[in-house]
């Protein structure tokens, strides 16, 4: 599944490492998704949304 958040990510100003702390996951877990190598779970895809102050909508894209 294609995904926003590295772009999302690089405006809010945070690194890969410092998002994954906030999200209580590794930062090769956030390098995964962001490369489209990995689908987060349901509840990791909403912790990403929150912790970045936007919606799962706005971070996925469904092709």
């Amino acid at each position: 599944m294609k995904n926003n958040i590295k772009n999302i990510r690089k405006m809010a100003k945070l690194s890969q490492d410092e998002l994954a702390k906030l999200c209580k996951v590794s930062r090769q877990t956030i390098n995964s998704i962001e490369n489209d190598k990995y689908d987060p779970s349901l509840q990791l895809a909403f912790d990403i949304a929150f912790t970045l102050n936007t919606t799962v909508d706005e971070l996925f894209i469904n092709k």
